[in-house]
């Protein structure tokens, strides 16, 4: 299945015999990562923050078992 919006374009494929991955995982650069992060735990979705240099950053996952890592540029250090 495709999913585009503008520029942005994922691809997800179905494999017969699925393991989640639990290094390899894609890293999506997003706005509002605050908002996405309430909504996720509101969801009962684990998150787990760890910025980078640059950045603010977290871990989640999907309803399968496989670790999605959301990165938001940073502006201004947080406070």
């Amino acid at each position: 299945m495709w999913f585009e919006r503008g520029d942005l374009k994922i691809h997800l494929g179905v494999d017969g015999k699925f393991r989640p991955a639990q290094k390899a995982h894609p890293a999506l650069l997003v706005e509002g990562l605050a908002e996405l992060i309430a909504t996720l735990k509101a969801a009962g979705y684990p998150v787990r923050e760890e910025p980078i240099a640059g950045f603010r950053r977290a871990y989640t996952e999907d309803p399968f078992g496989n670790r999605i890592e959301l990165m938001e540029r940073q502006t201004k250090p947080p406070q």
